[in-house]
């Protein structure tokens, strides 16, 4: 009965993180130098027209009042209107989630199974040369950002050997599997060096435990024991690790997508905050910080379905 509780009112719990998140971004966006109808019609523009501009799009308006029609809109499900598109966020978003999405679940799976035999090798063999190998490596995985991965990989999976496209998205399946890669592979690498270190030392403990010492006990091989036992028990915290670090994940997103000209919501924000148009900027966070919040909530149900003895 409590779980049932927590997932009809965590939901609740996440409103005051949302709405403080509306605010602030809606001020941090209005604090961006230059003005968004200057921008857009150029230098030489009239003052007549600009005005005429800000008008348009409510700019000319007090900023509570622009933050009031901004929450009007959310509730009723809309965003506003791009100035640099001219059309809603709501569907200008809706046309570029699509490569976003299919970037983090990429780059998730890809994460997971770079992250499980790295610490798999490294715990079953604590103090060993795998094990040490496998920790120097994450500690100079985690020192490398990710458009530094992202141009590596370019110049020797791309330029050198020719093996997947340097840039873009494609048009049918198998070719925007393809442009996925890349992209992807440099945040797996970037976010695999964080989960294994968490994993390894989740495995160790439960090499450690009662429950795989008892296993061993009943004569059940090592191998079993590992994978049967010890390795669902570990996969708790390292849960609890990827949904915190979706935040990351997202943010690495916005980097990953300008370096490969990926025409997903990450290149579609850098662009609006260089043109400030507030609304594509508001909108685009708004998407982003729902996602982190919503795959919070679902790390939180998974943790439960994993492991029982949790408490919510």
């Amino acid at each position: 009965m409590h779980r049932y509780r927590f997932v009809l009112t965590r939901p609740l719990q996440f409103l005051p993180v949302i709405f403080g998140i509306s605010v602030i971004t809606f001020i941090l966006v209005r604090l961006i130098p230059g003005d968004p109808a200057r921008n857009i019609l150029g230098t030489r523009a009239t003052p007549a027209a600009i005005a005429n501009i800000r008008a348009q799009y409510g700019l000319d308006e007090p900023l509570w009042l622009q933050y009031f029609y901004f929450l009007r809109n959310l509730t009723n499900g809309e965003m506003g209107k791009s100035i640099l598109y001219k059309i809603d966020v709501l569907k200008l978003i809706l046309t570029r989630i699509e490569p976003t999405v299919a970037l983090v679940l990429t780059s998730v799976i890809l994460s997971v199974l770079i992250a499980i035999p790295m610490a798999a090798i490294a715990a079953r063999n604590r103090g060993g040369l795998a094990d040490h190998t496998v920790r120097v490596i994450s500690t100079f995985g985690i020192g490398f950002p990710p458009f530094w991965l992202g141009l590596m990989l370019i110049i020797l999976l791309s330029v050198q050997l020719g093996i997947f496209p340097v840039s873009g998205y494609g048009a049918t399946l198998s070719d925007k599997l393809a442009h996925l890669v890349l992209p992807s592979l440099t945040i797996a690498l970037s976010l695999s060096t964080v989960l294994t270190r968490s994993l390894r030392a989740a495995m160790i403990e439960g090499l450690k435990s009662d429950v795989a010492t008892a296993a061993r006990a009943r004569g059940m091989p090592e191998g079993i024991v590992f994978w049967k036992h010890v390795l669902p028990n570990s996969l708790v915290p390292t849960i609890n690790l990827l949904a915190v670090n979706i935040g990351w994940l997202i943010g690495g997103t916005v980097v990953v997508e300008s370096v490969f000209a990926l025409p997903g919501m990450g290149q579609l924000l850098v662009r609006a905050i260089f043109s400030r148009d507030y609304m594509v900027v508001q909108g685009v966070a708004m998407v982003f910080a729902c996602a982190t919040v919503l795959i919070n909530f679902i790390a939180d149900i998974v943790t439960v379905t994993v492991d029982p003895r949790v408490t919510l």
